[in-house]
């Protein structure tokens, strides 16, 4: 193939103490419903006139909770802090009055005008999407002014469409500009454009759920295959890829808004039960080769329940899921031509071939919902998640080298909403803990198998490939947060033409991470030279004195923003908005550089001779502080050329903030206290060393633990230190959006479409590189452009450095056109398109660079992750026999690759496309039927089949562009092959 290439401080206090108190001041006498709760506003016109003396009221039909305002003086009226539903809209005016059954969204702005004697709307309408199953018929109305990127995702979709993992981020899939994926290891994320996973937050009932140790946006979404949440228990959620308003902290990606379900008036329960097995889906490339198919079964079930204790006041809804899987894996040997694979041992070889993964998940949610009175509203939510893996990589791993995952996720939320005539306020008390462990599946030692050659630069034997590895895992991990939170948000909406959003946020949360990497020895061995004495050796040891590899930080946290959505004309509407976020965090901030460190890093000539100022990394207790830059202007604007929503303008531009992940700035603390890991090279067999800075002989008293404490007590060995900037920032993006609504009818059948240009560019990511330096104070061999400095560790120790510097930046269309479901119609289509130009300046989706001296040297290379070309289209459809049947059609182009290609003298990085039009292909379909057992009780049977045509969506390919199978794809392919599931459920 030919693939195409190419070469790539301070704040006033006086300032922050104002801003806290007029917000707090103003939270006194009541308002808004932070990002979850929808609006309903407009004008009440009498007799073609605007009303001066009307009332509307809202009464959610499931629940009867009741919100009434009084209309201002020229007749406009704003009804927020609505839970999503379906509402009996009430207008009196003048002795008359007339109602409106209609349906919001979570989230939404709806602009309605009432007319009394004749409703007057303005929004685009269709029938509800009837949130809590109340059988009633109603306007749905869509929120067409807002200057958001933003998709709703119904609960209509997330009951209707095909789905393997019950995990309910993965309708956001079908949302332009989102891409939701399982890997071969079966865990799933979500991302949005160039950015990776780590920058979204997900708010659920107006609660971020950022993770702040562990990558993933969310606790517990760190390689894992677990749900975030009970399915069961979301009611719809929307989607904000870009230019969200200026409530949303925490964030520099998407954001998903969630709204959970409540009980109502009636009593209703729900089961599930799906399942899948080895016998009904397709055989893995893997499972082929091998001529074995691994056991295998994912099965998911739960029920929910939840009803009146006091009608129309006190209400409760409980939620319970389940989910056990033994995911297929693909273990086998390097595939390099490099080495003869009859040369590797007999035991490693009888350790690979087709295995499974275990998993197990219990996830539990309740709440309880008390409408005091007409005017406030008493929430108190708790979500439980529990879950158990056993984690085995697809690749070159035997059987054996895999870990325990142990993963807890607790969160409570005590919530007070007030509504006033022309206030409303949000207030939340939370409390979260969150826990991951992680230990080996075994003990003793590793054992990993390895082919050299020698390298064109150093002329030493350099590793080009793992063979297989086996035995237990290098280390042990338990990290985690916990703590409490205060958040009160406040609408004011007493000003004609403006509604003022406020709020601000406390949150005292302390970050916890224990870090023993290489507490199992790692043993290198070289099948060229011997497959019974290793070359090289790695372990770890505690530090006496100290932590031993424990950090923790008392973090805290600060947000304010301010938000005037303005109503210039019935046409044009600005959203204009500011926040500003502040953390603390002491683990970094008050950390002070042990002085022999610091005295070994001044004297190292290597640092001396290179362009490293390495005083930017020694910290002396006072000299860091929190960074106090975040300020985030957001600017929005709609235009709706026609008045009647139908036509509508809408762009913005703004700046977001993030956090930098304690699980990289833990790794200063971690590594002085934790010595991880010590290395050491041994004299090969044939005499040579390819080491350096030099080697010992071997002997075989350094399998075992005394004979490492020898090399340790000689000084033999060389560890490794994180040195973190003194100056360090927190990462961002600035995102600019513009695009155009529309609204088409069709005879009776109205279609909705969106097409939308986005730039968002990402800066101060945290770049981990390499902080050796050649004698001379280069990184790279004089002449070369390539090979990393590894050999070359200082006499105390090697070294990595952490900076800000990683960036991205994304040039994306967006565009969809739906026709949304309703009962009376009795289908719906979705369909989503997105062009993505992504880069990087770096070639990993992580933090590591440590094949460049810093961020940028080669330029920006392609995302990898994210397809140039994707489309998504959905499909429901109320059949005959009263079945309804469900699509969901995903396709993309062939992905970038990035890698190393050494086809010339200097080796250099490089990007190809794999050949063939469709890089993911995959089509789903599901078909439910329902039987009405009686008035109160019904059971439903479904059948899902994921991947129909059973296409080996590709996860890896050989990247040597030595290779002659350069560009081929490998074993292991993305789930699911074709696989057939099974479901069976009772409602009453």
């Amino acid at each position: 193939m030919t693939p195409t290439s190419s070469r790539t401080r301070p704040l006033a206090r006086s300032l922050l103490s104002l801003a806290l108190g007029g917000c707090l001041a103003m939270a006194a006498p009541a308002l808004m419903a932070q990002s979850t709760a929808a609006t309903i506003r407009g004008q009440v016109m009498v007799d073609s006139a605007p009303a001066t003396d009307a009332r509307v009221t809202a009464v959610n039909t499931a629940t009867g909770l009741s919100r009434s305002v009084q209309v201002t003086g020229n007749g406009n009226y704003n009804l927020a802090g609505l839970p999503p539903g379906t509402y009996r809209l009430q207008v009196e005016a003048g002795g008359q009055s007339t109602s409106q059954t209609v349906t919001v969204a979570v989230g939404q702005t709806a602009t309605l005008n009432l007319g009394v004697g004749g409703v007057a709307e303005s929004a685009p309408a269709g029938e509800a999407q009837d949130l809590d199953a109340v059988r009633v018929t109603a306007t749905s109305l869509v929120e067409t002014r807002t200057s958001e990127v933003a998709t709703y995702v119904s609960q209509k979709q997330i009951e209707s469409l095909p789905q393997g993992t019950r995990n309910f981020l993965a309708f956001a899939d079908t949302v332009p500009g989102m891409v939701f994926q399982q890997d071969g290891n079966g865990n799933s994320k979500l991302r949005s454009g160039g950015q990776s996973a780590n920058n979204i937050n997900v708010f659920i009932d107006g609660v971020g759920q950022k993770s702040y140790t562990l990558p993933g946006g969310v606790p517990g979404q760190d390689s894992s295959r677990g749900n975030p949440f009970p399915q069961s228990a979301i009611g719809e959620y929307k989607v904000i890829t870009s230019n969200y308003k200026a409530e949303f902290d925490q964030i520099s990606s998407a954001a998903i808004v969630a709204a959970t379900r409540s009980g109502t008036n009636e009593f209703e329960g729900s089961f599930f039960w799906d399942r899948t097995a080895s016998e009904w889906r397709a055989r893995t490339p893997a499972e082929l080769d091998n001529g074995t198919k691994v056991d295998s079964k994912e099965e998911q079930y739960g029920a929910s329940f939840g009803g009146p204790i006091l009608e129309d006041r006190l209400h409760f809804f409980v939620a319970y899921e389940a989910k056990e899987y033994a995911t297929p894996k693909t273990l086998e040997l390097l595939d390099d031509s490099r080495y003869d694979p009859a040369d590797v041992p007999a035991e490693l070889v009888a350790g690979i071939g087709p295995s499974n993964s275990p998993f197990k998940q219990d996830m539990y949610f309740g709440k309880l919902s008390w409408s005091v009175d007409d005017f406030n509203l008493v929430e108190l939510s708790a979500q439980i998640r529990r879950e158990e893996e056993t984690i085995r990589n697809d690749g070159a791993f035997t059987i054996d080298r895999a870990s325990f995952i142990d993963n807890d996720v607790s969160r409570y939320d005590l919530r007070w909403q007030y509504s006033g005539e022309r206030w409303l306020n949000d207030m939340h008390l939370t409390y979260e803990d969150s826990a991951w462990e992680q230990a080996p599946l075994v003990g003793g030692n590793g054992y990993i198998l390895t082919v050299s050659d020698y390298s064109d630069t150093t002329g030493l034997r350099e590793v080009v490939g793992n063979i297989v590895s086996s035995g237990p895992g290098s280390g042990n991990q338990d990290k985690g947060q916990k703590g409490w939170s205060f958040q009160n948000d406040l609408t004011f909406s007493g000003w004609d033409g403006h509604t003022l959003k406020m709020g601000v946020k406390y949150k005292q949360v302390d970050l916890l991470s224990t870090e023993r990497n290489f507490t199992n020895p790692q043993f290198y061995y070289d099948i060229n030279q011997s497959v019974d004495q290793p070359y090289r050796a790695e372990f770890g040891r505690p530090i006496p004195g100290t932590a031993g590899g424990v950090t923790s930080s008392d973090n805290k946290q600060f947000g304010i923003y301010i938000q005037d959505d303005w109503e210039i004309t019935e046409r044009f509407t600005l959203n204009l908005g500011v926040r500003y976020d502040y953390e603390t965090t002491p683990a970094y901030e008050d950390y002070a550089t042990p002085a022999a460190l610091a005295a070994n890093l001044r004297e190292w000539p290597n640092l001396q001779n290179s362009d490293i100022d390495i005083e930017n990394y020694i910290s002396n207790g006072s000299n860091r502080s929190a960074y106090k830059g975040a300020w985030q202007p957001r600017l929005g604007f709609s235009y709706d050329f026609g008045g009647d929503q139908r036509h509508v303008l809408f762009g913005g531009a703004g700046r977001s903030y993030d956090r930098n992940l304690f699980t990289n700035l833990q790794k200063e603390e971690q590594t002085t206290s934790y010595a991880s890991p010590y290395r050491v090279w041994f004299t090969d067999v044939d005499g040579e060393c390819r080491n350096g800075s030099g080697c010992v002989d071997w002997d075989p008293v350094y399998f075992t633990e005394a004979g490492r404490d020898t090399l340790v007590n000689s000084g033999q060995v060389s560890r490794e230190y994180y040195l973190i900037n003194n100056d360090l920032k927190v990462p961002y993006s600035d995102q600019f959006s513009l695009g155009i609504r529309n609204a088409w009818d069709f005879g009776e059948t109205t279609w909705n479409s969106e097409l939308a240009v986005a730039h968002i560019r990402s800066r101060d990511g945290l770049a981990v590189r390499l902080g050796n330096r050649r004698p001379d104070g280069s990184f790279f061999e004089s002449g070369s452009n390539f090979g990393p400095p590894w050999d070359f560790d200082a006499p105390f120790g090697r070294l990595i450095l952490l900076d800000n510097g990683l960036e991205t930046r994304t040039n994306t269309l967006l565009a969809k056109f739906d026709k949304p479901y309703t009962n009376a119609s009795g289908w719906g289509v979705t369909m989503a398109y997105t062009y993505t130009d992504a880069e990087r300046n770096s070639n990993e989706d992580g933090s590591g660079i440590f094949d460049w001296p810093y961020a940028g040297y080669y330029g920006f290379l392609p995302v990898s992750q994210v397809p140039e070309h994707r489309f998504v289209t959905t499909g429901i459809y109320d059949g005959p026999w009263g079945v309804t049947f469900s699509g969901k059609l995903t396709l993309e182009s062939q992905r970038e690759r990035v890698g190393v290609n050494r086809t010339g003298d200097d080796p250099f990085f490089d990007y190809y496309k794999p050949d063939g039009t469709f890089g993911h292909f995959q089509l789903d379909l599901a078909a439910q039927k329902v039987w009405q057992a009686s008035d109160d009780i019904s059971f439903r049977i479904r059948a899902d089949v994921l991947n129909v045509t059973n296409r080996h969506n590709w996860e890896s390919y050989n990247d040597d562009w030595t290779s002659d199978e350069f560009g081929q794809h490998q074993l292991a392919i993305r789930l699911p092959p074709r696989t057939f599931k099974l479901s069976f459920g009772i409602d009453w």
